[in-house]
């Protein structure tokens, strides 16, 4: 399915930046380019929107062809397009880790973000996160870090605090849960997440690890350090939740599920990413108003900290493009700051352009940006550095471990050092 661009107005004085291509005739007028959509949410119903000024400036189209909602799908359908170096994608939306495994397919960036001044906008981490071997891959759209929703409602009506270490939230959790469903509220849960086998399990089971001082599966040295006590007792702890304070069914949830399952009202905790904050508040939800964020809880092991995983979505033109110049001057402005800032706006999603957080229309709509810097400052980052092409196979493997401890398979230790073993075999060919 390919769903055509157009739709309102946006506010196009930011511009300028990225005029010259057009202004100067690097490209004809006329021109239809394609982006794989990759973001969940309101990014896809909000593109239309997004991209009417530049449609408007240029005299070319956009269209938006969707994927599915699971990251890892959609890596596995863009490697075989780019393997077959298919002209008809000029565009592709890439998380934060997939610049290191896709470089090669698509254009350098680096000289044309330069121009347009994006490199010294944004935040360096998140240049850096997307420039391989000197060349700019993809270019920052929007930043990305998890947080702990929790309902305000039901831990003032119960006495609760926030809970700071995952002990507490798993206490916390059980007693809310069993005190509304006492009341009648049969259908509360205590803690929603992320459990199905794909990427997203690999994040969220990163942060249990992470946070209770099991390290970062393999370290920025290319050590393998994912099989050790406090990793398993994370993981321990984590299937310990299924049944209990988490339904069977978030074995299959991705992020839209447990929004879904919060959304309605019947969560008291929630872990995932800003874009949910923007939902949740929407006229259809039934916790409007009624939550607030708080960073991940920590664990309780030694070097036990607060650990999120780094998220964001980024835009890269395809080497297979026929249309290269007019996908580039696309891309500049999806990541400029006019672009950024209506989809922080429209969205929730949190800038990459630094300046942004200084914007007072934003922080006037959403406050909470402020409280996000706090997340950012425990944001780990998946292994992809480290590991590079094998990035995919090592997640691939690492979730599928994890999954095999949450649904009762196996026990932790014993996959942790399965899982030692198998990364041995792939990182030493």
């Amino acid at each position: 399915m390919i769903h055509r661009t157009k739709a309102i107005a946006l506010r196009s004085s930011a511009l300028a930046a990225v005029a010259a291509l057009g202004a100067s005739g690097a490209f004809a007028q006329g021109v239809e380019v394609t982006i794989v959509s990759g973001a969940v949410g309101a990014a896809v119903a909000n593109f239309d929107a997004l991209v009417k000024p530049w449609e408007e400036r240029t005299g070319n189209d956009a269209v938006l062809v969707p994927m599915p909602a699971s990251t890892t799908d959609q890596f596995g359908q863009y490697r075989l397009w780019l393997a077959a170096q298919n002209g008809d994608i000029d565009l592709y939306q890439t998380d934060v880790i997939w610049a290191p495994q896709l470089a090669e397919h698509f254009v350098d960036l680096m000289p044309a973000a330069q121009e347009a001044g994006l490199i010294e906008q944004n935040f360096p981490s998140i240049i850096e996160s997307q420039t391989v071997e000197g060349q700019l891959i993809a270019i920052p759209m929007f930043t990305d870090a998890p947080a702990l929703y929790y309902r305000t409602d039901l831990l003032e009506k119960h006495g609760a605090s926030v809970p700071t270490t995952w002990e507490e939230l798993q206490q916390t959790a059980q007693t809310i849960q069993d005190a509304e469903r006492a009341e009648g509220n049969s259908e509360i849960w205590g803690f929603v997440w992320q459990g199905n086998a794909y990427e997203g399990l690999t994040c969220d089971a990163l942060e249990w690890i992470k946070s209770n001082g099991g390290g970062q599966i393999i370290e920025p040295d290319g050590t393998i350090s994912v099989n050790n006590e406090q990793a398993a007792a994370a993981l321990d702890m984590a299937a310990g939740w299924v049944g209990t304070i988490s339904p069977e069914g978030v074995l299959a949830y991705q992020e839209e599920e447990s929004r879904g399952l919060w959304q309605t009202g019947n969560a008291v905790f929630m872990r995932n990413w800003p874009y949910a904050y923007f939902l949740s508040n929407g006229a259809d939800s039934a916790v409007a108003g009624k939550f607030d964020v708080a960073p991940l809880p920590a664990g309780s092991g030694e070097g036990a900290q607060s650990a999120a995983t780094l998220g964001g979505w980024n835009m890269a033109v395809s080497k297979y493009s026929a249309n290269q110049e007019v996908a580039i001057d696309l891309a500049l402005y999806l990541g400029s700051a006019e672009a950024q800032k209506q989809r922080a706006l429209n969205e929730g999603n949190l800038p990459t352009i630094q300046s942004l957080y200084e914007d007072p229309e934003i922080l006037e709509a959403y406050p909470y940006f402020a409280r996000w810097q706090e997340v950012f400052q425990t944001a780990v980052p998946r292994p992809s550095a480290p590991t590079q092409q094998n990035y995919n196979e090592v997640s691939t493997m690492f979730f599928t471990a994890v999954h095999s401890v949450i649904s009762g398979e196996e026990d932790a230790a014993t996959a942790l050092e399965d899982l030692e073993a198998d990364l041995e075999d792939l990182l030493q060919e």
